[in-house]
């Protein structure tokens, strides 16, 4: 009787030990989510949409918590997940798709490598604009091209659709734009521009189609598009010239013409990003990128997103992980051209 009773608690034990040995990495634990941008942004947005979901559709169904960290767009957010986060698959980020820029331009404040990020899925392939307020005297782009005084663009950092956009068409189509750089944020530019302190600003069709202010600016026409970056015409800018229209407009060489392809190739990783320091273990960036990818797909998410007008496109995390080693590998020529349109 003694040796069954031994029997029955050992097997006791040992079925404990399986169930706690089989316990998903996650339950219990708390993941961040780090937006690289102000509170109310479009990234900001999409964190807020999909981490609960994380919760739903990652075994064990952790707790989320949104956190942002903006500065210099997103470059903050970006080197402390790369260089200060623990890479366990708790802490993740949501930065700005074309921050590589300031890796290739090798920039000091780049304190990542974009290829080594452990990269879990996005959302939306984006195409960029440039809008311009409707009180200014540049009611096309060959206005801003034959402009004696250069319109004033707000930007919040180097590395975004912000700034790129306007010193990508000096370079191919010849306009010219004055920068306002140290903006903390896309509301901060948009409040400037309403004071008259800026008359325009490049960001994605996205955010313009998306989300206030620019749904009631263009109720009242107090905003034009004057360029669209986009493969081909959007129906909702139907007179809005594309970029590779001008191009061919203007004679753009080719040399420029693949600049344009790669710089607005960022457009690939999507409007929000997200990803996990490098080195997290393999078994936990596959978990993070299933728990994504039926977040992203979920009726529920879905459903919300139209409800704030976005649209919800998935980007699996192994798409973005290739397209990040392919962004870094580019010829000596196309650097050089990227640094002179960035600044560098």
């Amino acid at each position: 009787m003694k040796q069954a009773s031994v029997w029955f608690l050992l097997v006791g034990i040992l079925q404990g030990t399986e169930v706690f040995a089989q316990a998903p990495y996650f339950e219990g634990k708390t993941i961040r989510v780090v937006v690289g941008y102000p509170a109310g942004s479009a990234h900001d947005k999409w964190a807020r949409l999909i981490a609960p979901q994380l919760s739903k559709h990652i075994p064990g169904n952790p707790s989320t918590v949104v956190q942002v960290m903006p500065g210099a767009g997103s470059m903050t957010a970006t080197n402390y997940i790369y260089g200060v986060a623990k890479a366990d698959g708790l802490t993740l980020g949501v930065n700005n798709a074309a921050l590589y820029f300031e890796q290739l331009l090798k920039k000091k404040e780049a304190q990542f490598d974009w290829s080594k990020l452990s990269w879990i899925g996005s959302t939306t392939r984006t195409s960029p604009i440039l809008y311009m307020w409707a009180n200014a005297p540049y009611k096309s782009i060959h206005d801003v091209r034959s402009a004696t005084v250069p319109p004033k663009c707000g930007v919040t950092g180097t590395g975004n659709t912000g700034y790129y956009l306007p010193k990508l068409l000096e370079e191919v189509i010849g306009t010219k734009f004055q920068l306002v750089t140290g903006y903390q944020g896309g509301a901060d530019i948009e409040l400037a521009v309403e004071r008259g302190e800026v008359q325009c600003r490049a960001f994605t069709i996205q955010v313009f189609f998306g989300r206030e202010p620019f749904n009631m600016w263009r109720s009242k026409n107090q905003v034009r598009v004057l360029v669209y970056g986009g493969k081909k015409r959007d129906p909702r800018l139907p007179d809005t010239p594309l970029i590779s229209e001008l191009m061919d407009q203007y004679k753009t060489s080719e040399t420029n013409r693949r600049l344009v392809t790669v710089m607005l190739g960022s457009g690939e990783f999507g409007s929000a990003p997200m990803f996990a320091p490098p080195n997290v273990p393999p078994e936990q960036v596959k978990i993070l990128r299933a728990g994504y990818a039926k977040a992203l797909t979920s009726p529920e998410l879905v459903a919300e997103s139209k409800r704030q007008g976005l649209d919800a496109e998935l980007i699996h995390g192994d798409e973005l992980e290739a397209l990040a080693k392919e962004v870094l590998t580019q010829p000596a020529e196309v650097i050089a051209l990227m640094k002179k349109v960035m600044g560098g």
